[in-house]
């Protein structure tokens, strides 16, 4: 009688158990994820009067998988117009939290007697939240309407993004066992160097393909086909020397950027949920009670630690993004729990062995404490708030108060500040794709071009081949912002700005010449005089080349195109009527809601249903399929399943969402995800195209003004009369694709 393989029975055995504990769990109303620990705990080494696992090697490369697929899953989420979305908020409020208690959890190890590796790698686990915990938390609460949550989300997403960095920087420390700033430098702009690389490739190259393939894609190709490229770039990404995991989230933020993006996430839902599923059960294998009380006054003390810091850094980094201190603490006391990347960080030490055998049972045991507390912090920020805010000096509120205020304005960009920042980027891009293309080149495709043509016409070929990659490249790095409108006002301002301005675009000549010379040399083996000599004749040509100028401008295009994605390709006007308001304009911000078939709006037009006169919020975006309508007309009829986007304050939005409830007539889908529009202010002074225009007229231009801030009045939406003046701070929700 033949007997099954142990990876099946234990397979088997995981599954089951895992069922069990996750309907009870369901039942008790707690996260998924804990269900899985304590499934693990069950079926582990711990438990012996239980069927457990014969194979935890077998095991290990399930969870391994586990890890590609989640970190697939968290790029399809991830998105890199949804990171350009989050905004400077989140930003800084990621760089306060994760460098604050990076800092304490090393403290801590030390403290503890850990070693120095495993102290870093502490604080990296201790600085990560869970986007599933909270987002749980968030929706069974009922408060993904609020605005702080749309800014708690948003830091997850570039956390998501650090998280991954951060799997790369510890992995570097870890296999040279030592600080050694000249590797960690060249292993961060490698991995720049890498992202940037890949992700310009991808976006330029990805959308199109699935755009001309997907009429013949089934879901069932569609997964094969996206597991694959998964795969695929895992295999890369490993070549390169970084890690799989890394390669996975590459390649689902790059699919996050086609059209079919939440097609792939629907096919893939199912894979990653199975096999996260066996990396979190792997998790609690881990778990072994004589450690835990052992060490269970360190998981008390890391567990205080994880409440207190992420409260007060998470607070501070949204305050210090110009947040008000209300929706900073609230945001601050959302994050306190350790969540699923600290699980893969403390993978990645056992792996490479230079983590304490006992700091994965620890980190374990303080993420399931710090989870059945999150809902408890979340409700504990506003009484916390209250008491802060009663006992904050009179000079404190009001320094505060000056903070936010000067941080929520935008004023007018300094042209040399736009200029600047827009050649930088550029330049940096254009570099990075010139120097991969140019690896590339000299790895694989010359030694295969001289394989088959050895000699002068081998190398002629190829610098040929090459030359026509890389000339779009090199002609949009020299011309890109020199023809732009900050260019030109600083080009006829004065004789010192042209000196500057000439400077820069003979910086720009110069990296395009050293990058056709040192080709030129490699490839001819020529002295250094005459490459220069050429690269400056090739480098003239490009310049003057009409034909490489269309050639770049079309790549920019398509690059364009596809990061922008298909809903940006929809005009409409807008729907406005003219009510006075004193709300701060600063609480407004959007959240999606999505039509149900049986809802009472199935069949009304905007103007009929008044959703601003009842409730004084805006539609702004109405989603229909893979169409989007911006800025929609009155006479726009509502569908089964469209999906609209609001902006309102808290209140507004929360009572439009409970009529709604009532009436069954929408679901609620949390914060905004819309990537057509978004909220945003100006300032109007001489130089705006605002100056002398009414509400009326600037309707034409696919905006909606939400309302304005004159010195010390506030008018939320005003009426088309209304003019602006200088002065005025305008928020109006406006496209990405036609800035106001």
């Amino acid at each position: 009688m033949s007997e099954l393989a142990p990876l099946i029975t234990d397979l088997g055995i995981i599954l089951v158990v895992a069922g069990c504990v996750m309907i009870l769990f369901k039942w008790l109303k707690q996260p998924v994820i804990l269900g899985y620990i304590v499934a693990g705990f069950i079926t582990g080494p711990s438990v012996s009067f239980l069927p457990t696992v014969s194979d935890t090697s077998d095991i290990k490369i399930w969870a391994d998988i586990g890890v590609i697929f989640l970190l697939f899953a968290m790029g399809l989420e991830f998105s890199f117009r949804k990171l350009l979305n989050v905004g400077l908020s989140a930003m800084v409020a990621t760089v306060t939290i994760v460098c604050g208690m990076m800092f304490l959890g090393y403290v801590a190890g030390n403290m503890m007697g850990f070693s120095h590796i495993t102290s870093l790698f502490l604080g990296g686990m201790l600085s990560m939240s869970s986007t599933a915990i909270v987002f749980k938390a968030f929706n069974d609460m009922n408060l993904l309407q609020q605005k702080f949550t749309g800014i708690v989300l948003g830091i997850l997403v570039v956390e998501d993004l650090v998280g991954v960095v951060m799997l790369v920087v510890l992995s570097t420390l870890a296999a040279s066992s030592q600080f050694e700033g000249t590797a960690l430098l060249g292993s961060l702009m490698k991995l720049v160097s890498f992202l940037v690389f890949w992700s310009v490739l991808g976006i330029y190259l990805l959308p199109t393909l699935i755009n001309r393939i997907k009429r013949f894609v089934s879901d069932e190709i569609l997964l094969v086909v996206s597991l694959g490229l998964c795969l695929l770039m895992v295999m890369i990404a490993v070549r390169a020397g970084f890690s799989s995991a890394l390669g996975a989230f590459v390649m689902g933020s790059l699919l996050a950027e086609t059209s079919e993006s939440e097609r792939i996430s629907r096919v893939v839902q199912p894979v990653k949920d199975l096999f996260a599923a066996v990396f979190f059960v792997s998790v609690g294998m881990m778990i072994d009670p004589a450690v835990i009380r052992d060490y269970i006054v360190p998981i008390l003390l890391l567990t205080l630690l994880v409440l207190a810091g992420q409260s007060f850094f998470g607070t501070f980094g949204v305050l210090l993004s110009g947040q008000p201190l209300k929706l900073a603490m609230k945001s601050g006391f959302s994050l306190t729990q350790v969540g699923e990347f600290a699980f893969i960080i403390a993978s990645l030490g056992v792996s490479l062995k230079v983590t304490d055998t006992h700091l994965y049972p620890i980190i374990v045991a303080v993420s399931v404490i710090t989870t059945f507390c999150t809902p408890y912090m979340i409700r504990f920020s506003e009484p916390a708030y209250r008491f802060v805010d009663r006992h904050l000096p009179v000079w404190g509120k009001q320094a505060l108060s000056r903070y936010v205020s000067g941080s929520i304005s935008e004023k007018h960009q300094n042209d040399w500040h736009r200029l600047l920042r827009g050649m930088i980027v550029g330049v940096s891009v254009y570099l990075v794709l010139c120097i991969g293309v140019i690896v590339i080149f000299f790895s694989k495709i010359h030694p295969f071009i001289q394989g088959h043509l050895p000699g002068l016409q081998g190398d002629l070929l190829g610098a040929l081949i090459l030359l026509a990659v890389l000339s779009p490249l090199l002609w949009a790095m020299v011309v890109k912002k020199n023809h732009s409108p900050e260019f030109r006002r600083l080009w006829a301002d004065n004789l010192v700005n042209r000196g500057a301005l000439s400077s820069l675009v003979l910086i720009k000549i110069i990296l395009c010449i050293t990058i056709v010379m040192s080709v030129v040399v490699r490839l001819f083996n020529v002295a250094s005089g005459l490459g220069l000599v050429i690269a400056l004749l090739v480098v003239a040509g490009l310049y003057f080349s009409k034909r490489i100028r269309k050639r770049s401008l079309e790549i920019e295009e398509q690059f364009e195109a596809n990061f922008q994605g298909p809903d940006e390709e929809k005009k409409s006007s807008s729907l406005f009527d003219g009510v006075g308001d004193t709300t701060s304009l600063s609480d407004l911000h959007a959240v999606d809601f999505t039509v149900q078939p049986n809802s009472v709006c199935v069949g009304k037009t905007l103007k009929t249903l008044a959703f601003r006169t009842r409730y004084r919020v805006n539609i702004i975006t109405i989603g229909r399929g893979d169409a989007v309508i911006d800025i929609p007309q009155g006479d726009e009829m509502l569908y089964p399943y469209d999906k609209i986007t609001v902006v309102g304050t808290d209140e507004d939005l929360s009572q439009f969402a409970r009529a709604l409830e009532q009436k069954e007539a929408c679901a609620g889908s949390g914060t905004s995800s819309r990537k057509g529009t978004r909220i945003t202010n100006v300032c109007v002074d001489e130089h705006s195209s605002l100056l002398g225009k009414s509400v009326g007229e600037v309707k034409s231009d696919r905006a909606i003004i939400l309302g304005v801030e004159r010195g010390k009045e506030v008018v939320k939406n005003p009426s088309p009369a209304f003019v602006f003046q200088s002065g005025d701070i305008v928020w109006m929700v406006a496209s990405f694709r036609k800035p106001v």
